[in-house]
């Protein structure tokens, strides 16, 4: 998929909650806020959509196995185990997985506690 407004809904991932820590506790001012970890297995051919943005929800993705495809600013871009990117206010964007194994990532990211 090249464009960046058709990315379809999520598809083909499972997220589990690896742990959190109440920021509020930890920090003055962040109240109401969580850093969260996550791992996220994305099947062959699965999608982490829609296009979606991460302002207010800074975060940071490491590649644990396959090879993700990050969608943003009309490009795609690999990446595979052992690398790292931000998502921060400016990042606009949704992943897919294009190859044929499991793609698995660590996500760590600040969200509001529900």
């Amino acid at each position: 998929m090249s464009n960046e407004q058709a990315a379809p809904e999520t598809q083909r991932v499972t997220v589990t909650l690896l742990s959190t820590v109440d920021l509020g506790l930890e920090i003055a001012g962040l109240a109401g806020r969580q850093l969260r970890m996550r791992l996220v297995t994305m099947e062959p051919g699965a999608v982490f959509g829609p296009l979606h943005d991460h302002k207010d929800r800074p975060g940071m993705v490491y590649i644990l196995q396959g090879t993700i495809t990050d969608h943003r600013e009309g490009r795609a871009t690999d990446y595979g185990p052992g690398v790292a990117w931000p998502e921060d206010h400016n990042t606009l964007h949704w992943l897919e997985n294009r190859g044929t194994t499991p793609a698995v990532e660590i996500s760590v990211d600040i969200v509001r506690q529900a």
